[in-house]
């Protein structure tokens, strides 16, 4: 099995190629001033994990060169457009670790002036209203093969195209009636430059411009525009935009004549995320939200940055893993293990160590003194020795995992077992002899003695046994609710199963609740909403935002070791 790289080593990585480039032009003397990157959502959803690979190259290559990156929200679509996403978005790039200044913009920002240019278009005679349907564009643009037919508007006058795009504006016509499209080549071997539509009528209020516009860019043609409106040296975007890349710069030529400007973005592209058991399609994200087939956004099963926050991923961890994956000019998919992995590591140095036992039965040890309470002294990590320790009461009642019992075990089966010893971590050595079952068959009570000589950390204690258990005080013990997340998906790649509804792919037991779990005392004065903690044995969890004073509630992060939920 091939190693995984540690955080650390994979900072060392060489430049990947779109750095390379950004240098090359460096050198080259393209960039003028300084690199000037720029993020560009669609407020119409959450930000995934694949959002926070567009954000660490977008921001990071602004950092990395010194340069400045704009924030830009693509709102040119209000139908499916929210404040509650802006706000959202932004919360989500804070959170990550960067921060766009004074530029934050919106493509909504530049109507007046992208009506300006669709107007100077029409004027030069490069663009022209249609009236055809969609499915009538759509069967006149041809094939890759086979060229396609000229529209019977496209020679229209450019009096009658002002008037009658002015008019679209104006709410004259109906959604769909019309249309402004460009007018380059139908026989163009690039079906995108067979007379691209740049704009069409819209009749909903837009989240920041209220009902002043009626006819909205698309995106093909507001989005190189907005960049060469802010300045933008390097428009970095994921692999599907590399077909639409002889459009964004036939664009960007364009306005620049009508500016009488020798200036033109960068468009370059890389790879978009795929992970395994995940679904990355904003569409279907808020189908499941919106049926309830999952909390909401923030559900830690999504791969939404706001759920894995709650769910307990770091900054730290999810930048770590994409700086592992790197980015190249394939797309390919990636295996969730390493997304784990990634935050594995990060918790194992920071996370608080606790006791506690997710499915607890009653451990009596009977030779235990009644009434008596002993602190015991855990490390709170023993990555950081510094960090000291915390004490954990000791009573004669005590709480063990269910599964560490077993009452006719195998010699491999190293935990608690009758007329065996096991260790109880941080406290003493015990012996099982007998056990209580309910009326069921099920373990009730398991009873035990303990050696009063082998209390951890007691002087001359060299005995030694092979099973070291965690466990906490039925007295002093903490009720809790836990959350086991497991993967959402059942299937290794939900997206590539088109012939089946995408919600039967999902794993019924990617959450599970349990309510009875006990969690030593001192979680009290530590546990605050999104602190992470290692659940000695069990795992890395999270104070989930559902807490109260009532109910501390928690969310598994991840397991402590690989698995294949």
């Amino acid at each position: 099995m091939t190693q995984i790289e540690s955080n650390e080593e994979i900072e060392k990585k060489s430049l990947n190629f779109i750095e390379q480039a950004i240098e090359n032009d460096i050198k080259e003397g393209k960039v003028i001033d300084k690199v000037h990157t720029r993020f560009p959502p669609e407020p119409n959803g959450y930000l995934h994990i694949g959002h926070a690979k567009a954000i660490c190259m977008d921001f990071g290559a602004a950092e990395k060169y010194n340069g400045l990156c704009n924030l830009r929200f693509d709102d040119t679509n209000p139908v499916k457009e929210d404040t509650e996403y802006v706000d959202a978005i932004m919360e989500d790039i804070h959170w990550l670790g960067f921060d766009w200044g004074d530029r934050l913009f919106y493509a909504s920002d530049y109507f007046e002036k992208l009506w300006q240019f669709a107007e100077e278009m029409i004027k030069r005679g490069k663009a022209y209203v249609d009236e055809q349907s969609a499915e009538e564009i759509a069967k006149q643009k041809g094939t890759p093969t086979q060229a396609g037919t000229n529209s019977p508007f496209r020679d229209r006058s450019v009096e009658e195209n002002l008037d009658l795009f002015r008019r679209m504006n104006k709410g004259e016509f109906d959604e769909g009636a019309m249309v402004l499209r460009a007018k380059i080549d139908m026989a163009s071997s690039n079906m995108h430059f067979r007379d691209p539509i740049i704009y069409r009528i819209i009749k909903h209020p837009h989240h920041r411009t209220g009902n002043k516009w009626n006819a909205y860019p698309m995106y093909d043609f507001a989005h190189g525009q907005s960049d060469f409106f802010e300045g933008i040296t390097h428009s970095i975007c994921t692999l599907e935009f590399e077909v639409h890349r002889p459009l964004y710069d036939y664009f960007a030529s364009e306005l620049a004549e009508v500016e009488n400007s020798t200036y033109k973005p960068r468009q370059m592209e890389f790879n978009r995320l795929n992970m395994t058991y995940t679904m990355m399609s904003k569409r279907k994200l808020l189908q499941l939200v919106k049926e309830g087939l999952v909390r909401d956004w923030d559900d830690p099963r999504m791969p939404t940055i706001c759920g894995l926050r709650r769910r307990g991923y770091t900054p730290e961890s999810i930048k770590a893993f994409i700086n592992r994956i790197g980015y190249t000019k394939y797309d390919g998919m990636i295996d969730v293990s390493l997304l784990e992995h990634s935050i594995r590591e990060d918790l194992n140095k920071n996370a608080t160590r606790i006791s506690a036992v997710i499915d607890p039965v009653k451990v009596i040890i009977t030779n235990y003194p009644e009434g008596q309470v002993e602190m015991m002294n855990i490390e709170n990590n023993p990555e950081k020795p510094e960090e000291g320790t915390h004490q954990i009461p000791f009573t004669k009642e005590i709480y063990i995992e269910r599964e560490d019992f077993m009452e006719n075990a195998s010699k491999k089966f190293f935990r608690m077992t009758i007329d065996k010893e096991v260790r109880l971590k941080g406290a003493y050595i015990v012996k099982c002899t007998g056990i209580k079952k309910d009326a069921n068959g099920e373990i009730e009570e398991i009873y035990c003695e303990y050696d009063p000589d082998t209390k951890t950390g007691m002087s001359g204690c060299a005995r030694k046994v092979k099973g070291t258990l965690h466990w906490v005080s039925t007295q002093h013990s903490v009720p809790a609710e836990v959350r086991l997340y497991n993967r959402l998906f059942t299937v290794e790649d939900p997206s590539a199963e088109t012939e089946v509804d995408f919600r039967t792919l999902l794993n019924p037991d990617s959450e599970i609740i349990i309510a009875n779990a006990r969690i030593e005392p001192f979680i009290k004065k530590v546990a605050k909403v999104g602190e992470k903690f290692q659940f000695q044995r069990i795992g890395y969890f999270c104070v989930d935002k559902d807490s109260s004073d009532d109910k501390l509630v928690f969310n598994r992060t991840v397991s402590l070791k690989d698995s294949k939920n």
